[in-house]
Order: C-alpha cells, then structure tokens, then sequence
C-alpha cells in the first residue's frame, strides 16, 4: 500500500516519516504557503527556515514518532546544524507526501538474462 511513508537513515539512526493530510494542512500553516508552494521554495532553492523545520518535524510525526521527541530531534539535528545539511531531507519527504513514495524497484536483478532466453 502506499500511503507516502518513507524510510530514512537520518540523525542517529533510521526513521520513518510521512506527511499525510494532517501534517500537509499543518504545514501549510506553519509555512504560510500551500504544501506545493513550500515543496517549489524547497527544489529552487527559495526556502525559508521554518519550511525546511516543520517538513522534517511534521515528517516525522506522520511516521508515527512521539510530538515531543520529533522536536527534540529536529532541534538537535536540524535547527543546530546549517540549513543545507537538512534541505534534502525535507525535500525528499515532501516530495513523497505530495506524490506517494516511490515504487519498490523492479527486480531487474533477477530479470532473465536476455540472451540466455533466445
């Protein structure tokens, strides 16, 4: 099923963040602007603090990790480290809240080999 959730190495270990309805309108309103406009300042390199924060945050309490250590961690390892280490991050997970995660990958390893079957 894909319901948006990514899995990230990030900070001290792996998480899972996602931004679904609520956490979208939720950052809407911590940005001041529409999820899409956020993603936009995101890819163009347009951002504001508080958008690359919240994405992360937000993310993180999508993905099922308690309110009060997803702003530990984000205060941490976000808004005590520069903005660009984090930019990805919250590019990408926006990204997979906006248009879903990506599909698993295709099994091309255990494709046939194309000679083989002629």
């Amino acid at each position: 099923m894909r319901d948006a959730r990514i899995e990230l190495d990030w900070a001290d270990g792996t998480y899972s963040f996602r931004l679904a309805w609520g956490q979208l309108a939720e950052l809407q309103e911590k940005c001041d602007a529409g999820p899409y406009v956020v993603f936009e300042r995101l890819r163009t390199s347009t951002w504001r603090m508080e958008d690359i924060s919240s994405v992360i945050r937000l993310g993180l309490i999508g993905g099922g990790l308690e309110p009060v250590k997803a702003l530990k961690l984000v205060r941490a390892y976000v808004e005590d480290r520069p903005p660009v280490e984090s930019l990805t991050f919250a590019l990408g997970i926006l990204s997979a809240g906006l248009l879903g995660a990506p599909d698993e990958p295709l099994g091309e390893a255990e494709a046939p080999d194309q000679a083989e079957v002629q």
